[in-house]
């Protein structure tokens, strides 16, 4: 499940942790990091964000933004706890990757080795529940609590009411995401290590990496940590109805503020917990029977985004949505987490990562050029000849004029890319402020710009 929401200024609190101060973070990254937030909490009138930054392998920024709670009133604050949702499954994966470095089962092991009695399932492997090609029924795609999850329910029940349906398809043959299995693996955690999920999660990860905030949904919560909300069209906030327990478990179940998820984060790209084979398999894309691959790992989404590795997890349940995404090359990552199911935090955490992450050559230059136009001016060394004769003094008058009130970019994204006329041409979002904005770019191959054409985003 996914949604989203938004606040209208009043809001706008914020509680900071001092954090390490890296290369290229200082409080000029603060300054505008909660420029955007407070940006995104007024637009989408979202109760709170939350977020935590890594910046060079360190944590640089850990805030918090708004209302925890609004009825009665409580500010977040950067320990306030929040639902991660499916962020839960980045955990499952590695509890079940640390048993088979114990021995105590293998990837390969088939469901029928602790659930005999399960029908056209038997079959499937661990492997195949943790990288969604199992085949078995998801029992939530809703984007709402469906009346099912609204009465408790067991692991037995789970597998009686959705394992033993007959499966969506061949085992590894297709890639569709299902909470089900993530349930199954949670099950086989537990039978494996004699120990509750919770408890074993506690013991091998959360201790050794000192994330000492972390609970689970069905724990009780102080009045401090998020609750979460909800809306229908465009109205009004309402408390978010809870998922009943039982159904969450290894799919979804995990309570915790940014900064805690940061320090997993940082075990991801340092490789600190796991064995490298381990580290290995998680991050492999899934490979289908037809050869084709698919985007995800075990428990991870795997990604290259303008030709950088990005791994990581989204979370949507009832009153609450999650963003985790980690660059490792870059020992980068940005969580953020909100307390509403509405507005999506991805696009605050698209904002952030432009802050942090280092532009590609092709970036830069573009992010250079639109300031200089927001300023009524190019650098001409940029653009050749054709590209100097468009920019005379009335073109950049009117840019400068009509660009400038828009505030600062927040935004500038790479669509698209392709060829024309012996140009490479480049479609660009730009995101300010106070406006939706695209540039067509054109460019020889020696890398000066014939072309830079700005214009007002038609959505």
């Amino acid at each position: 499940m996914v949604k989203a929401f938004s606040l209208k200024g009043s809001w706008v609190v914020a509680a900071c942790l001092c954090v390490a101060n890296p290369a290229n973070s200082d409080s000029l990254l603060e300054t505008r990091v909660d420029a955007v937030a407070a940006e995104w909490l007024s637009s989408t009138a979202a109760p709170s964000v939350s977020i935590a930054i890594v910046q060079h392998g360190a944590l640089v920024y850990s805030k918090a933004h708004g209302q925890a709670r609004r009825w009665p009133a409580g500010v977040a604050t950067r320990t306030s706890r929040y639902a991660l949702d499916s962020i839960t499954k980045e955990f499952t994966a590695a509890a079940i990757l640390l048993l088979a470095e114990d021995g105590k089962l293998s990837l390969e092991d088939p469901l029928r080795k602790w659930f005999p009695e399960i029908g056209q399932a038997t079959d499937v492997t661990l492997r195949q529940i943790l990288t969604h090609t199992s085949g078995i029924r998801d029992f939530w795609p809703h984007d709402f609590v469906p009346p099912h999850m609204r009465r408790p329910t067991t692991v037995a029940d789970i597998v009686k009411e959705w394992v033993n349906r007959p499966l969506d398809f061949q085992p590894g043959s297709e890639w569709q995401y299902s909470n089900t299995g993530y349930v199954l693996a949670a099950a086989v955690v537990e039978r494996v290590s004699g120990e509750t999920f919770f408890a074993f999660l506690r013991r091998r990860i959360f201790e050794p990496l000192q994330m000492a905030h972390v609970a689970d949904q069905g724990m009780p919560l102080s009045a401090q940590d998020a609750d979460g909300y909800t809306r229908y069209g465009l109205g009004p906030p309402h408390r978010a109805p809870k998922e009943s327990p039982g159904w969450l478990f290894g799919a979804a179940s995990l309570v915790m503020p940014p900064s805690d998820l940061a320090l997993w984060d940082l075990s991801l790209m340092d490789r600190t917990l796991l064995r490298p084979q381990s580290y290995e398999a998680a991050f492999a894309p899934v490979v289908l029977n037809n050869g084709a691959t698919a985007p995800y790992g075990l428990g991870l989404d795997i990604e290259h985004v303008q030709d950088r590795l990005r791994i990581g997890h989204s979370g949507g349940g009832s009153g609450f949505l999650a963003e985790n995404r980690v660059w490792p090359a870059e020992r980068a990552a940005i969580v953020v987490l909100t307390n509403n199911d509405w507005a999506s935090p991805s696009d605050l955490l698209d904002r952030i990562a432009f802050l942090v992450l280092t532009p590609s050559p092709a970036e830069a230059r573009a992010r250079a050029v639109f300031a200089a136009l927001q300023n009524g001016s190019i650098d001409k060394a940029m653009f050749t000849a054709t590209g100097n004769y468009y920019f005379n003094a009335v073109v950049l008058a009117d840019l400068h004029s009509s660009l400038s009130p828009l505030g600062p970019a927040r935004l500038i994204e790479l669509e698209s890319e392709s060829k024309r006329g012996g140009m490479i041409t480049r479609r660009w979002k730009i995101l300010c402020t106070k406006a939706r904005l695209e540039a067509i770019e054109r460019g020889d191959a020696g890398g000066k710009l014939d072309e830079f054409m700005v214009e007002k985003r038609a959505d």
